[in-house]
């Protein structure tokens, strides 16, 4: 299994600040199954700037702390970037990574709202042949109000990630239930978990999927765990076709 995002490099942002809690969460995460993760620091989110060259000597460092304690666990290169205007720009002046060196890069929105130019920097992107993937949408408040606008990114090319934590409920039941609404209608393509550490904000990567299995079927399980190796590889990930969802008022969730 990998893990395309997880905030699993030690003291670059809020995620492990030790090099022995990256340990830890190394464990762990072979525990959970997971084989490969895709490091992918906050940049800047107006509190972190962990540019290109920072983050792959961080990677290397990592993996040879992996090796030295028998850790069969690969780390990978990756930026979590919140969305601004010269994305393109800091790309080509080699301070933007894409995940793994493939053509897929990490989008996060802001928690409130999506900027009015995401439409066009999402397209301007895909211009330039890199894929975008916005982090966990179902934790934007505005995309919750307005799923459609979320529907027409995907429709115009974008991907989206999901976090193991969100389906299982974590982060409450109004957005554990965007999550699923997410999954059935084709609107994301990843499951990941944004770990942070292991106490709050840990993978619980081997529990959403199993909730998945149990609510679509073992070829939905597939599908998220085949596209992560697939994005790794560079190559196209399986996408089915992406439906509105329809708002309904539950008690309780909306």
């Amino acid at each position: 299994m990998i893990d395309v995002h997880c905030h699993i490099l030690p003291n670059v942002d809020d995620g492990a600040q030790t090099i022995e809690e990256s340990i830890a969460m190394g464990r762990a995460a072979v525990e959970q199954g997971i084989t490969s993760i895709i490091a992918t620091p906050h940049h800047k989110n107006n509190q972190y700037e962990n540019t290109k060259p920072q983050i792959l000597a961080a990677v290397a460092e990592l993996n040879q702390a992996f090796q030295a304690e028998g850790i069969q666990l690969e780390i990978l290169p990756g930026q979590e970037i919140r969305i601004f205007g010269e994305i393109l720009e800091d790309y080509q002046r080699q301070e933007i990574l894409s995940l793994a060196n493939s053509n897929y890069m990490l989008i996060e929105l802001p928690t409130g709202q999506v900027p009015r130019y995401t439409e066009k920097l999402l397209y301007d992107l895909q211009m330039e042949g890199l894929v975008p993937i916005i982090a966990h949408p179902e934790r934007n408040q505005e995309l919750v109000q307005r799923p459609d606008l979320l529907y027409q990114f995907v429709k115009k090319g974008a991907l989206t990630q999901v976090t193991a934590a969100s389906v299982c409920g974590a982060f409450g039941k109004k957005i554990k239930h965007f999550s699923h609404q997410l999954i059935e209608a084709n609107l994301t393509h990843f499951i990941a978990s944004d770990a942070h550490n292991l106490a709050g904000r840990t993978f619980m990567m081997r529990k959403a999927f199993k909730e998945i299995q149990a609510k679509y079927g073992m070829d939905t399980v597939y599908l998220f765990q085949e596209n992560a190796e697939l994005l790794v590889e560079g190559s196209r990930v399986y996408k089915e076709m992406p439906e509105r969802i329809k708002k309904k008022k539950i008690f309780g969730i909306f």
